[in-house]
């Protein structure tokens, strides 16, 4: 039981931290926590739905924040190859971490990071708020009750578009590394990276526990002078369970927010992520599950209580480190372009789209295919990255 109101800070307090702070502004107004301080290399951003309180000190550097603020919660929104050693520092300080995703880049950064928790007995919650969805918990309920009989598919399929403004973001925006360090902002490691956690928390259902990848195959492809993918089909075959196929864009034609499609030998399941919206075997039509858990809410009651778990803790997110590690050692993405590319839009809202892409994914999608197995002119053959033996070794071929 953990006496008093916790203190919370944020660490990369401006851009996507600004949605953090609007999440606690109304638990430190309803007493639940108190914002103490507030981290960022650059100027606090202002943001109407989420006032800074009087008495929140704000900082430039999180070591100097951690001494003077002493926080019980931190939560960390910086650039992904920065989590690490943030998240390292504020274990040592004693603090309890919301880590948002991805959380690390590498399974030896998740083994390091999961060595540090043990050693400190703090926890750690990974920012895939989409698990905290009610409507995923019915569709596990679903998988585990046997209403899709037994599951022979987990796929997703996404198409999102983004701009040249959304490259120009950030000094590590669409970079494969930043100072010698894994960036990897791409459609699969970054915005479409809840498509992929969310398949795998259903396979953790379809299966007998924790998915344990034995092979992951990854196709990459871009539009841009980037370093990362923002096109790509994956696959992950594991120990146990069914196999898992990802199939994005951010250069889609039309939007599709994010559909995870469970295939049953008895039933099909869709669930929109983003949404909340799912259809189950019987259903008339999809239907919004209204519910989700907040994961800070349900950090701060982990901490009351221990005996109510965490949603996102480390230890889940460990299949999906897996991944990252296969895109990481992944060749270069092939670069897209003439006739199959278009440009609508200029200047920063300029965005680019590859001709018939959707068709492909949801083909890929439907068939658990990658898109070098559906004769797509324009396809490589994928990266595979074979996992073996328990530590989780990989051996790489192409």
């Amino acid at each position: 039981m953990t006496a008093g109101v916790p203190r919370v800070a944020v660490v990369g307090a401006n851009g996507h931290g600004r949605w953090h702070r609007r999440v606690i502004a109304p638990l430190h107004a309803a007493g639940r926590l108190r914002l103490v301080a507030l981290v960022d290399v650059r100027p606090l951003e202002e943001d109407p739905a989420a006032p800074v309180p009087d008495g929140t000190a704000v900082h430039a550097d999180h070591r100097e924040m951690l001494r003077a603020a002493r926080p019980d919660v931190v939560v960390v929104c910086t650039p992904p190859h920065t989590h690490l050693p943030i998240a390292l520092d504020v274990l040592a300080a004693g603090a309890d971490l919301l880590l948002e995703k991805p959380p690390v880049l590498s399974t030896a950064e998740h083994r390091e990071l999961a060595a540090a928790l043990a050693a400190t007995g703090r926890v750690c919650q990974v920012g895939f708020q989409a698990l905290g969805s009610a409507a995923l918990t019915e569709l596990t309920d679903a998988v585990r009750a046997g209403r899709l009989g037994a599951v022979t598919r987990i796929a997703t399929v996404a198409a999102w578009q983004r701009s040249d403004a959304y490259y120009a973001r950030a000094p590590w925006a669409g970079r494969r590394t930043l100072h010698g360090r894994p960036v990897l902002d791409g459609a699969l490691a970054n915005p479409l990276a809840h498509a992929v956690m969310q398949c795998l928390a259903v396979a953790e259902a379809a299966g007998s526990g924790p998915v344990e990848p034995v092979r992951i195959e990854v196709e990459r492809y871009r539009v841009r002078p980037i370093e990362v993918d923002d096109t790509a089909t994956l696959r992950v075959s594991s120990r146990s369970g069914p196999p898992i196929v990802a199939a994005v864009t951010l250069a889609g034609e039309d939007f599709v927010a994010g559909e995870v499609v469970v295939t049953g030998t008895a039933g099909r399941a869709v669930l929109e992520y983003p949404t909340d919206r799912l259809l189950l075997p019987g259903d008339a039509g999809p239907r919004e599950v209204p519910g989700r858990r907040g994961l800070l809410e349900n950090l701060l009651d982990h901490r009351e209580d221990p005996a109510v778990a965490l949603i996102a803790p480390l230890a889940r997110t460990a299949p999906f480190t897996a991944v990252l590690g296969a895109v990481t050692a992944a060749p270069e993405p092939t670069p897209l372009g003439g006739d199959l590319v278009t440009a609508v839009g200029a200047g920063a809202d300029r965005v680019l789209t590859v001709r018939g892409v959707n068709r492909l994914l949801r083909l890929a999608a439907d068939e658990g295919a990658l898109l070098s197995e559906l004769g797509v002119p324009w396809a490589v053959a994928p990266h595979r990255a074979d996992l073996t033996g328990a530590g989780g070794t990989a051996t790489h071929c192409n």
